[in-house]
């Protein structure tokens, strides 16, 4: 930091800390300021305030010459402290630069770090200075060597998914480097096992810096997940092994050399300050009324839409802009492929109303050259009115579908009425998303995430066992589809055993041979456990992570090979829904239904409680273009019942059908058949059409 400083007028765009080569423009947003002071450090604390000059209508900037990456700065806000009106201006408090590429570390928590005088009420401003509390904005070149950087661009329909903890899926792999950082993430060890196990894309738990919230540290807890964005730019600092921001590019680099993408969950419908009574770090403090959704009739509180204390305003041109802004960072500079919107439907709520699949978020994003390359991915939810929007958002954005992982989980644990829901699953819940011109693989089709069971503690508990969280058990989903067959939790009992690895290996099968674009939790390919807990998300430690050592080689080779078999293919990825039409290929319909019996399933089976099983003979859509991949038969059987025989779907002279897939693992796949054979009881089978007709 020079030792005389001089201030210039700088520019209003871009936003944020812009080095170019001689010094640094600052340009921060504030719409309802007096005065915007800049604050420089060094590294001993020193602190210089110094008003930055010019307005440009609500852009407050200016240019200091001889100032470096590296610099240390913050933002201090005068205006009025009226929280009724909806201003909570204080400039006592440093604020965080909300474009900031960098931050030193998270806010130490203390009562200075309020706006608000702790023990009166939320409407007399605290004096405390909060810098000695408060983490730095570091002015960053975000420039980076790519040299021949190539993107996978792997289609949607070739996609498979792998939802992960960057810091949960390396703490504990002995053979990365830096575990629990960016760069073990990139590390050999975890390219050979990914591109081994077939995954074509990951998709991180957030990654841009958060803050653990007070009540969980005061218990000794620490907000693990990441949901409580500090900064939309920042990465997290604790995943980074040397401090510097390179380090997430280089982890970008290295998977996209090992053909897989990268995909980020990313967090615009709150931020991690909380109701009126939370902290003032950045957004608050810079413009209250600009930022948040505040009440209609009384502004000194928030709407709750997310059920983190505040909603973005989304509305507002300037904080949409710094989401549009975050977003194309994200993929110009970072190099990400693609996102994953939390708590989605918050992003489309329009004013005061509800949800519009025509809001100006959803229109910027579908009209924006950058981001119309990468891939959009909603979480189709949240605790507003009407925030449940499963099937609602427009193309080109795909959905989590929950109801794939509930009907799937209800129809291997038994439930009486489930085959129905499952035969809607399997052909990429067509109801909700077959509409706009959206393909079949706009279902992101899940057994698990990062919320909720494991596959193995789905397999493995009836209840949820959340009492490390220290919320008296009484957080997390208390509907789970989940059954522990025989036992709750670990047991030594080989019937059950078996019974939990069949279970498991039913619904993998079952995930694979979906219509839709499959996504699996990071860990379930290998029977990872979090001990019954449904809502780890303030667990950082052994709960969480994924122990390595304790790996099921028999159920991860499962599931390799089921991968393998999506990936070899087309008729289980097919963009097109199927409809049971009639193809002028050969007259066969597209998907058809059988009974066990080998005749065509009537209504009656389908209203009938008690029916267990379901098979499909499934062919290229209807309507293929000539262009398209092609593939002649598969045939399915989901059995939930006991062994039975089953006929076949007859085939052409010449023809057989190849049994491929069995996991009772009692049958000698592999071998031709025709006519009757028998299923084994809780089981999968599928059968490949094989030979040349006569």
């Amino acid at each position: 930091m020079p030792n005389i400083i001089s201030i210039a007028a700088g520019r209003a765009a871009p936003l944020g800390a812009t080095f170019d080569g001689d010094g640094v423009n600052f340009a921060v947003f504030s719409q309802n300021a007096e005065r915007m002071e800049l604050c420089l450090f060094n590294e001993a604390g020193a602190e210089i305030r110094i008003d930055l000059p010019e307005r440009d209508g609500d852009v407050w900037h200016g240019y200091i010459s001889g100032l470096t990456p590296g610099t240390l700065y913050g933002y201090r806000a005068h205006g009025p402290y009226r929280p009724r009106e909806g201003h909570r201006f204080n400039p006592a408090k440093l604020l965080m630069d909300p474009y900031a590429k960098r931050l030193t570390g998270h806010p130490e928590w203390n009562d200075a770090l309020m706006g608000y005088t702790v023990g009166k009420d939320d409407l007399t401003p605290d004096p405390r200075d909060s810098a000695p509390y408060m983490p730095r904005s570091v002015v960053e070149d975000p420039a980076f060597s790519w040299g021949r950087d190539l993107p996978p661009q792997t289609s949607v329909s070739q996609s498979i998914i792998y939802e992960a903890h960057v810091k949960g899926v390396t703490a504990l792999c002995h053979d990365a480097r830096y575990p629990g950082t960016f760069l073990g993430l990139a590390s050999d060890p975890m390219l050979d096992y990914l591109t081994d196990l077939g995954i074509t894309a990951v998709e991180l738990l957030p990654v841009q810096a958060f803050l653990t919230d007070s009540f969980l540290h005061e218990k000794g807890l620490t907000n693990y997940w990441g949901y409580q964005t500090l900064g939309f730019f920042a990465p997290e600092p604790k995943y980074l092994a040397r401090g510097q921001i390179a380090e997430f590019q280089q982890m970008v680099a290295r998977l996209h050399g090992a053909g897989i993408e990268v995909i980020l969950d990313v967090v615009y419908n709150h931020t991690c300050e909380g109701n009126e009574l939370g902290p003032t770090l950045s957004f608050r403090g810079l413009d209250n009324a600009a930022y948040y959704r505040l009440m209609p009739d009384d502004k000194r509180y928030y709407v709750n839409d997310t059920g983190c204390g505040n909603t973005v305003n989304v509305d507002h041109p300037m904080v949409l802009r710094m989401i549009m802004d975050s977003l194309r960072y994200w993929v110009e500079v970072m190099h990400v492929d693609g996102f994953r919107f939390d708590l989605c439907s918050t992003l489309g709520r329009v004013n005061e109303g509800g949800f519009d699949q025509g809001a100006a978020f959803f229109d910027a994003v579908r009209q924006d050259p950058v981001l119309g390359q990468v891939k959009l991915i909603a979480e189709p939810w949240d605790i507003g009115p009407g925030g449940y929007q499963l099937g609602a958002f427009p193309p080109p954005f795909l959905e989590w579908n929950d109801k794939f992982r509930d009907r799937v989980r209800m129809f291997w644990q038994g439930d009486k009425g489930s085959v129905p829901g499952l035969a809607d699953r399997l052909t990429g819940s067509a109801l909700q998303f077959d509409h706009s011109g959206r393909p079949a693989t706009t279902s992101v089709n899940l057994l698990t995430a990062h919320d909720g069971f494991t596959l193995h503690d789905v397999v493995s508990y009836a209840d949820k066992h959340n009492d490390d969280n220290g919320e008296d058990g009484k957080d997390g989903h208390g509907e789970n589809f989940s059954d522990n067959l025989g036992v709750e939790g670990p047991t030594e009992k080989p019937g059950v055993l078996e019974a939990r690895a069949r279970r498991k290996r039913n619904m993998m099968a079952t995930l694979m041979l979906s219509q839709g674009t499959p996504m699996i939790l990071a860990g379930d390919e290998m029977g990872n456990s979090q001990n019954g807990n449904n809502n780890a998300y303030c667990q950082d430690n052994e709960i969480s992570w994924i122990d390595w050592d304790d790996m099921d080689h028999e159920f991860h080779e499962f599931t390799r090979d089921m991968i393998r078999f999506r990936k070899d293919h087309p008729l289980l990825r097919q963009k097109l829904f199927l409809h049971s039409q009639e193809r002028s290929l050969d007259g066969r319909e597209d998907i058809f239904w059988w009974r066990p019996d080998g005749t065509p399933m009537r209504q009656e089976d389908w209203d009938d409680p008690s029916f267990d099983s379901l098979s499909m003979e499934l062919r290229m859509a209807a309507e293929t273009p000539d262009y398209g991949e092609t593939e002649e038969a598969i045939f399915a059987v989901f059995n939930k019942g006991k062994a039975r025989d089953w006929s076949l779907p007859d085939l052409p002279k010449g023809l057989s059908w190849d049994w491929q897939i069995d996991t009772s693992n009692s049958v000698a796949v592999g071998e031709l058949v025709t006519g009757v054979v028998t299923i084994p009881a809780d089981s999968v089978a599928v059968f490949l059409q094989w030979g040349d007709a006569a």
